[in-house]
């Protein structure tokens, strides 16, 4: 907040007149803001505005030894900005009393007899907020040995509150912790170990430790500060030194070749070097078969002890003991290759499959199996191409396997399940409205059979027709047939199913019906002789 209000001079001063009148300003600030105009200074001055006799000119001359704030021009207005400079503290001033002279650019005209510059004094209260709590020392940094128990405490972390004038209360938490090895007590942050601390961790750099908490208070809005706290372990002997190589080589005689061998130890100094390499007394074959030379602190060689031993592949035990307080020591086995050699001491090609432990006979057994196996592969090939070449000189030939033609291969038939032997036997049984048709004439057994009786005689076809008897002779023989009955479709009543009777709904005849619901089967005497037959047969008609 700031406020404007007007210095006024007590009459014309002419060409460069002075400024007077002490007035006073006031304005207001938050805490720890910058860059903020918090006071407005306005002057009157009757010369040409925006010249050098009109032009204002401020300074603060006492109030503020810390330089906390600075009045500038306005160079549109000509008014006094005093504009916050550096953060001002609340707990440390809850207001500055300033005064401010303000004077023209150019000197007053000779002859007026004026002060040459005025002179007001500005009020700026400071107003307090919510700052977040820090911590005094960050980085904070520690040191101790690796190895400490969990639980043991390393040191409190805590964090200050600048709100001297807020009754608030400080929680603590972590924000980063990557091997997890730490707590913090959220109320007075006292720093314990949730884990053993391990220098040979993958998260230690430098042999540092590094690890972020968050102190926050209870104040509207809430407020946050962070802060490191930076662990250097010590190391101390936890890890027993290792071997180095794995695998070797050797030539089966001594004197040709030796074997450099070192140690690796994750600790460092003085827990490493210089190491102690020996062989184990069990088994006896051991120091028996090999021996070892020191050659200084890091390295020493494994050599054979006997003139000659049998080319293969051993297992050699080698203790390896550092110099840490206390020692540590660690045994080890070294494959050791032993082979023959060449005149510079290189294993042969034969040597080498030797020391893998293969015999002669072994190698001979295998390339035994390898030539037949590629004996094989080639009478095989020369089968395919031969029999490729059969396919392209013999195509009509099909091999039974391709024979890809369609056959119908009877297999059994169970007959239907038991839903098909679900049937009624009364339906099987003749109908009692079908007595007349069972009651025939004699001679005829079945109503589906060919009728027994005279075959008309069918008109012989001349040996040489003439083009004009064509027509009569298909005429004669359509009028032979039409009254033949042995021709078929024979004149039968074929019983497919047996419904019941008297159904209300009553029937209808294929064949037709009348109007008081009797059979009239009058009309087939109009379709010729082979179904009068029938019309006498059904219908009682007569024969024509």
């Amino acid at each position: 907040m700031h406020s404007k209000r007007t210095w006024r001079p007590r009459g014309d001063h002419g060409v460069g007149s002075g400024l007077c009148d002490n007035t006073e300003f006031a304005g207001e600030v938050p805490e720890n803001r910058v860059e903020t105009v918090v006071a407005n200074l306005t002057v009157m001055d009757r010369d040409q505005p925006h010249s050098a006799n009109w032009n204002a000119v401020y300074r603060i001359i006492s109030g503020d030894p810390s330089g906390h704030f600075s009045v500038r021009t306005d160079p549109v207005t000509n008014e006094g900005m005093v504009t916050v400079v550096k953060a001002a503290d609340y707990e440390l001033n809850r207001a500055f009393m300033l005064t401010v002279m303000v004077s023209n650019q150019a000197a007053l005209a000779s002859g007026i007899q004026m002060s040459f510059q005025s002179t007001a004094g500005v009020t700026i209260s400071v107003t307090d907020i919510n700052e977040a709590p820090y911590f005094p020392s960050n980085h904070k940094l520690i040191r101790l040995e690796e190895g400490v128990p969990a639980g043991t405490a390393l040191t409190t972390f805590s964090a200050m509150d600048p709100d001297r004038f807020m009754q608030q209360a400080v929680r603590y938490s972590k924000l980063s912790d990557p091997a997890n090895w730490l707590h913090i007590n959220a109320s007075n942050g006292q720093i314990t170990t949730a884990a053993v601390l391990d220098r040979e961790s993958l998260y230690i750099r430098n042999n540092v430790y590094e690890a972020t908490f968050l102190a926050a208070d209870n104040g509207i809005p809430p407020a946050s500060g962070t802060g490191t706290l930076q662990i250097y372990l010590i190391d101390i002997n936890d890890n027993a030194p290792e071997l180095l190589p794995k695998e070797a080589q050797i030539c089966e005689k001594p004197g040709l070749n030796a074997i450099n061998i070192t140690a690796a130890d994750a600790d460092v100094d003085p827990n490493v070097g210089p190491y102690v390499f020996e062989l184990p007394f069990v088994p006896a074959t051991v120091r028996k078969n090999w021996t070892i030379t020191r050659l200084n602190g890091d390295y020493a060689q494994l050599s054979l002890r006997i003139l000659y031993l049998e080319a293969g592949m051993y297992d050699v035990p080698i203790t390896v003991t550092d110099s840490g307080n206390p020692p540590l020591s660690n045994t080890s086995i070294i494959k050791v290759k032993v082979c023959p050699c060449d005149e510079n001491g290189d294993c042969t090609t034969v040597g080498a499959v030797a020391a893998a432990g293969l015999g002669t006979g072994a190698i001979v057994a295998i390339l035994i199996c390898i030539v037949l196996l590629l004996t094989m592969v080639l009478l095989f090939v020369v089968w395919m191409k031969r029999r490729e070449k059969e396919r392209h000189t013999k195509q009509l030939l099909i091999d039974p396997e391709d024979d890809v033609r369609d056959n119908i291969l009877k297999y059994d038939e169970e007959g239907g399940g038991e839903e098909d032997q679900d049937y009624d036997l009364s339906q099987l049984q003749q109908p009692e409205a079908l007595e007349h048709v069972l009651s025939k004439a004699p001679g005829v057994r079945r109503v589906d059979e060919r009728p027994v009786g005279a075959e008309p005689q069918y008109p012989a076809r001349p040996v040489v027709p003439h083009p004009g008897d064509i027509g009569d002779f298909i005429n004669e023989g359509l009028r032979a047939a039409d009254h033949d009955p042995t021709a078929p479709p024979y004149d039968s009543l074929l019983v497919f199913d047996y419904e019941g009777s008297g159904s209300t709904a009553g029937s209808v005849s294929s064949l037709g019906s009348s109007s008081s619901g009797d059979q009239d089967y009058d009309y087939l005497n109009d379709w010729g002789p082979r179904f009068k037959k029938l019309a006498d047969m059904y219908g009682g008609g007569e024969e024509d």
